[in-house]
């Protein structure tokens, strides 16, 4: 892949720069700019191995063998970095030598064409390149615990992760049921290396108990092997997607944040909210009147469901949706429900879903609004209140705190949103219990940027329908 993001990078580079002098450039010069047109591309095609190294530097060219949940999302930040301090680079060297002083609309037309055509370039790069068995790496998990069995399963969950979980290694493996009932235990610990060369394994994740007495030696054996190795951090539980990582005297720390928001971080939160959730109600009202006329005509009841959930410090709200299903649906199968994913173990539903199948009462209209999730933009109506955001921990039912454990109420300690951790990253896909470990583990490390990543990596999950939410 990474061969890959390197054409289509100087693909991208070239093309902004052909735009740039088609609009700037062709049969006119700057007075300031001593080069012609193929002086100027001579130089172009030169500086692109310095463009390049820049993007190398900011880790974009290994960052997707390395991290298996890395989104185009995730390159908008970094290429933005990389072609702004590149066009500076440009001015400098155009300063420092004399030969030309490039005219301010022509490097912003390249500025911002750069980082559009970098951008979308790998965005198509990545779906290509996912779609070779190349990309596939063969994966081991050593240990098979309930922490190796939870990594496990969420590998078989999510194909889309590239990882093709050959099976365990483990010295004392825990029985295993579910969806990674058939996935075997290979070896013993001490034949993890003789495992990795015979299987053609490039991965290896190190998750819970593992049975051998010195992992620091096996680590450093399995480095020998030339593999990625990925550590499931101990207390892994309040360990969360936002920590930082420091270090005293060169020990490595793990640092969690209060979780508590400052009165500054919530005034800035909810500004957003606001600003946002105005501009969605006064845009999206047409579409707000059509699947309203829908409803009503689909079927009879009202046009909205309203439902008691649990908010902030666990003040009560009464949240608003399109209402999806008949108006005699029973609540009681999905407070049984609750109860039965409460486990790590429990079984998805037979549409791959930790999702209470209820066919018989949704409506056809509502079935659809659910795949699309539009179902649940009147919330907008409860952020602009102020009883919800945009992003944050899913509104809780009351009956759902009875299966609570301590460090579960923490979701509380934030509002909670339209989308967040868990519905971007898995949805409906996850237990129970593991939904509500991610929205503890949003609450412990938010700030405003994990906000805007997870609005951004929104409109791609929706698109991507893994699962409704």
């Amino acid at each position: 892949m990474a061969r890959a993001f390197v054409l289509t990078d100087v693909v991208g580079f070239t093309a902004a720069f052909v735009l740039a002098e088609w609009l700037f450039g062709v049969g006119e010069s700057s007075l300031d700019d001593r080069l012609p047109i193929h002086a100027e591309a001579l130089v172009f095609a030169a500086s692109l191995p310095v463009w390049v190294l820049i993007v190398k530097l900011y880790g974009l060219y290994g960052r997707d063998e390395e991290r298996t949940d890395h989104s185009t999302a995730d390159d908008v930040v970094p290429v933005f970095h990389v072609v702004t301090v590149g066009v500076w680079l440009v001015q400098a060297a155009g300063w420092l030598t004399g030969l030309a002083q490039p005219r301010f609309p022509k490097l912003l037309v390249f500025w911002a064409a750069a980082i559009a055509l970098v951008t979308a370039g790998r965005l198509v790069s990545r779906h290509l390149c996912r779609r070779l068995p190349s990309y596939i790496q063969n994966t081991l998990i050593v240990g098979a615990d309930d922490v190796g069995q939870l990594v496990a399963r969420k590998l078989v969950q999510n194909p889309e992760y590239g990882l093709n979980l050959i099976g365990f290694v483990d010295d004392a493996p825990s029985p295993r049921n579910g969806i990674v009932g058939h996935v075997p235990v290979l070896a013993r610990i001490a034949d993890l290396p003789d495992l990795i060369r015979e299987r053609d394994v490039e991965r290896v994740i190190i998750a819970g108990r593992t049975g051998d007495p010195d992992d620091v030696k096996m680590v450093h054996e399995l480095k020998r092997c030339d593999v990625q190795i990925d550590i499931v951090p101990r207390l892994f539980e309040v360990v969360g997607p936002g920590i930082d990582i420091h270090s005293v005297e060169g020990v490595a720390l793990v640092g969690l944040r209060p979780t508590r928001l400052s009165r500054t971080s919530l005034f800035v939160k909810r500004l957003i909210d606001v600003v946002a959730a105005s501009v969605g109600l006064v845009l999206l009202s047409p579409l707000f009147a059509w699947i309203a006329w829908r409803v009503h005509r689909d079927s009879p009841g009202p046009i909205f469901f309203r439902q008691t959930r649990l908010g902030l410090n666990m003040h009560p709200l009464t949240m608003v949706k399109f209402r999806t299903m008949t108006v005699d649906a029973d609540e009681d199968s999905h407070r049984e429900y609750i109860g039965q994913i409460m486990s790590r173990d429990a079984a998805p539903m037979s549409n791959g879903l930790y999702k209470l199948e209820r066919e018989h009462e949704i409506t056809p209209y509502g079935r659809w609004l659910r795949t699309t999730s539009l179902d649940e933009l009147p919330q907008l109506i409860n952020v602009l209140r102020g009883e919800m955001s945009l992003v944050g921990p899913r509104p809780c039912l009351p009956y759902e705190v009875d299966h609570f454990e301590p460090h579960h109420f923490e979701r509380f300690s934030v509002p909670p949103g339209i989308t967040g951790l868990w519905q971007v990253t898995a949805r409906a896909r996850a237990t129970f219990l593991e939904a509500l470990e991610m929205d503890v583990a949003y609450a412990r490390d938010w700030s405003l940027g994990l906000d805007l990543w997870l609005l951004a990596r929104t409109p791609f999950q929706l698109l991507a329908k893994r699962g409704t939410a």
